[in-house]
């Protein structure tokens, strides 16, 4: 999957690329996380799956290696949308589900040190988090993936402005951010969910987010142990102590730098 998504993340050498084709890279990266983040945040609505279903966006994510089935090509908008939204229920609500949450996965429950952590992060950032039709935590999978393209699009503002310096402080802030969060579950989890999701859609996007991650974490040159590792329950006995590993993280922070 890699592979395929080099299309998505070919990016030129800085050394090398203007200032124009930096800035289009930047763009062009946010919007694949939002069109990720899309999935997770909540259940698709109408309007994110018609665009998903145009000809244009199919084509473009067969490319990387997307193939959906009948189940999500077939269906009018409307029962497309009831059908995902039972499916979103059943994976991240429902009692004995997979939810897209950091702290669940990596600490075994809600709120633990890393939504503390990431709260901590885009407050500094200035980075506020808008609920949706439901209030999310901060560490959920799809405000994860905002919050970095929207340090991408500030990447592209920043160079707009010929600002080099703050472009290269928030490339830093990205690699910090998957070093210490996207980095340490995503992938784990993306293999979780393709397992485990009847639907063409979710499996389809669990593939698309493992492969996305993997090309990132090269792009970016952060390398982290994945702590997911797909695993279908998450015990606290297992992740005792995790909490108290502030000085760890910091020692990763300050090798993405």
């Amino acid at each position: 999957m890699t592979e395929v998504l080099a299309i998505a993340t070919d990016t030129v050498e800085p050394a090398t690329a203007s200032r124009a084709e930096r800035c289009e890279d930047y763009r062009l990266r946010a919007q694949f996380y939002r069109l990720l983040s899309g999935a997770f945040i909540e259940e698709p609505a109408a309007a994110y799956l018609s665009a998903l279903r145009s000809p244009e966006t199919l084509a473009a994510l067969a490319e990387l290696g997307v193939r959906f089935d009948a189940d999500f090509l077939e269906p009018p908008i409307t029962a497309l949308e009831q059908a995902l939204a039972h499916e979103y229920t059943m994976l991240f609500a429902a009692s004995g589900g997979f939810p897209p949450v950091e702290s669940v996965r990596r600490q075994g429950g809600y709120q633990q040190a890393a939504c503390f952590e990431v709260r901590e992060v885009y407050r500094r950032a200035g980075f506020q988090v808008v609920p949706g039709r439901f209030q999310v935590f901060e560490d959920q999978l799809g405000i994860e993936l905002q919050f970095v393209a929207e340090l991408l699009e500030r990447c592209a503002a920043a160079l707009d402005r010929g600002e080099h310096l703050e472009a290269r402080r928030l490339e830093k802030e990205i690699k910090r951010f998957w070093a210490l969060h996207l980095g340490r579950w995503i992938r784990g989890y993306g293999v979780l969910l393709e397992k485990v999701t009847e639907h063409s859609f979710y499996r389809e996007m669990a593939r698309l987010l493992r492969g996305f991650a993997e090309a990132e974490l090269e792009l970016l040159g952060v390398h982290v142990e994945d702590e997911d590792h797909g695993k279908l329950k998450v015990q606290r006995s297992e992740l005792a102590g995790l909490v108290e590993q502030g000085a760890s993280a910091c020692g990763a922070c300050r090798g993405t730098d």
